[in-house]
């Protein structure tokens, strides 16, 4: 029996969703698959699966990123 589901429905910058869905196509995925994916984090982590936070910081370095992952999850 296939498991209940909902309609959910978000309203986003058209120039952004179709950024996304061009993206997401070429992982193989469409836009609902994501906000599914996202939604499933959510629950497994009870949160979400990123840092929101307030801290004046910009965005890591491809590099600084690839270092900060190896030293939490170990060499890939």
């Amino acid at each position: 029996m296939k498991e209940p589901s909902v309609l959910l429905r978000a309203r986003v910058p058209s120039e952004r969703y179709h950024n996304a869905e061009r993206i997401l196509d070429r992982l193989g995925m469409n836009p609902g698959d994501a906000v599914n994916l996202f939604l499933a984090q959510v629950e497994l982590r009870e949160g979400l699966p990123f840092e929101v936070s307030l801290r004046d910081g910009g965005l890591l370095s491809a590099g600084r990123q690839a270092q900060e992952w190896t030293e939490v999850l170990g060499e890939y």
